[in-house]
């Protein structure tokens, strides 16, 4: 009687760890990657008017090659977690032994599943891995992990420089329309004064005529730089992630207010010309130690892994229930993974390569990002500062002789045409300013940083 009872705890108990195996197998898995997306930017509104930070904001929300950056990212997560699982165990059920000519199976102990004289074999197996396989996986997935957030913020990096230019792309065709547009405006004034000039017999029709000419060419300049413009707007729109792009996005900015932002503090000092925190050098270092790791683990599948046995087997009536320990492992006769080994330590030596190579062009990107902002800063502060002002004073000058009669038609339009030309290149001048702010920064791997504004007159 204690037999049976004893018996039937067993089978209960097997029930039960079956029916729970069952369950964890049917359950579903808890996700981890339950955050919404963002929501989408389908078009800006004629009337958006964004800042600089804004406009970067934006983008780093909802651009495209940020959010598949981002997934890379979450995927790497992944890898850890899978990283730091143990293998799962294997479990064995059989039957043998069953009559199949039709004779009775039972025995004296009865006739239920358990009592009759079926050989049942329940077998558990785990594989052990050892070697320092587990320990150079799961750095390797961290490694993988570290790196894929560094390409993030490299990624990062590269989008906040692009939208950087991108804007002041469109702030300077802004200011290249207003120029062309004053200038037109300015010679239509000459023009009207010439009429009257005509009319009274002092100018001929083909001076009139030819400021008119002059004019109408501004305007023309004028509107197909309104069609720059408009297509710098789009591509900052592509860069900000609208669907929908039609270049109304609006800069609340000003190529000045662009370019009082002076380089981040201590850019210059010796300590930080050897750029040693950038994301990209950062991820080439992660890739060299996720390749150290690749080696240790090749090196580690030449040791063999044992796979320990658990057996409880039963057959009733005449013999008693048994337990069984075993362990099994391959023998490494013909494969010593000399392969896989050679692969992984090649690939280490390429990422060594790669490492070096960024870093060297960091260095590079660094010493020419300093070298245009000097360039464009002593540029800014002699046009602003000096040729401007000269330009305008000169053509204010030839402007009132021309009216008095003191100067000639060729002399008042050439003054009018180096003006012009005077004032687009200060706005480039001022432009290129900005950008090489925003290139620096970039170089040097920083986010916006404080800044004060650089000195001119």
């Amino acid at each position: 009687m204690m037999f049976s009872f004893l018996n039937l705890r067993i089978a209960t108990a097997r029930r039960l760890w079956v029916a729970g195996i069952l369950w964890n197998l049917a359950a579903p898995l808890p996700s981890r990657s339950d955050t919404p997306p963002p929501p989408i930017v389908p078009s800006l509104s004629p009337t958006t008017s964004l800042s600089l930070a804004d406009a970067r904001q934006l983008a780093l929300t909802h651009n495209w090659d940020l959010l598949a950056a981002r997934a890379d990212v979450e995927v790497a997560t992944a890898q850890q977690i899978v990283a730091r699982a143990f293998p799962n165990p294997t479990v064995q059920l059989s039957v043998s032994k069953v009559p199949t000519d039709g004779q009775p199976a039972g025995t004296i102990l009865g006739n239920s599943l358990l009592h009759r004289s079926y050989d049942s074999i329940a077998a558990f197996n785990q594989l052990l891995e050892i070697g320092g396989k587990r320990s150079a996986r799961r750095e390797s997935a961290k490694a993988g992990s570290l790196g894929a957030a560094h390409r993030f913020a490299e990624a990062r990096r590269q989008l906040e420089l692009a939208v950087g230019r991108a804007y002041t792309a469109v702030v300077l065709a802004d200011e290249q329309v207003r120029v062309l547009r004053a200038s037109a405006a300015s010679l239509r004034k000459e023009a009207d004064i010439a009429q009257t000039r005509l009319q009274a017999g002092d100018l001929s029709r083909a001076d009139r005529d030819q400021i008119v000419i002059t004019s109408d060419r501004f305007e023309l300049d004028a509107r197909r730089a309104e069609g720059d413009a408009r297509s710098a707007r789009i591509q900052l729109e592509v860069l900000l992630g609208v669907t929908e792009a039609h270049g109304d996005i609006q800069p609340s900015e000003s190529l000045d207010q662009l370019a009082i932002r002076m380089a981040p503090v201590g850019w210059d000092q010796p300590a930080n010309l050897a750029v040693t925190g950038r994301p990209d050098i950062l991820a080439a270092q992660a890739d060299v130690r996720k390749a150290d790791a690749e080696v240790r683990l090749q090196k580690a599948q030449r040791i063999p892994d044992p796979t320990f046995l658990v057996q409880y087997e039963r057959e009733p009536p005449d013999k008693l229930d048994s337990f069984g320990l075993g362990v099994s492992f391959p023998l490494p006769l013909w494969n010593w993974n000399r392969g896989n080994i050679d692969a992984a330590t090649a690939l280490r030596r390429q990422a060594e390569v790669r490492a070096r190579q960024i870093a060297a062009a960091a260095a590079a990107d660094l010493a020419a990002a300093a070298t245009d902002y000097r360039t464009a800063a002593e540029r800014r502060e002699r046009y602003v500062g000096q040729i401007v002002p000269s330009s305008a004073a000169i053509r204010q000058t030839v402007r009132f002789a021309y009216e008095k009669g003191g100067a000639s038609l060729l002399d008042l339009l050439t003054a009018e045409r180096n003006d012009n030309e005077i004032r687009l290149a200060a706005a480039t001048a001022t432009a290129d300013l900005a950008r090489s702010v925003a290139a620096l920064e970039a170089a040097l791997g920083r986010a916006e940083s404080a800044v004060t504004p650089p000195s001119h007159p």
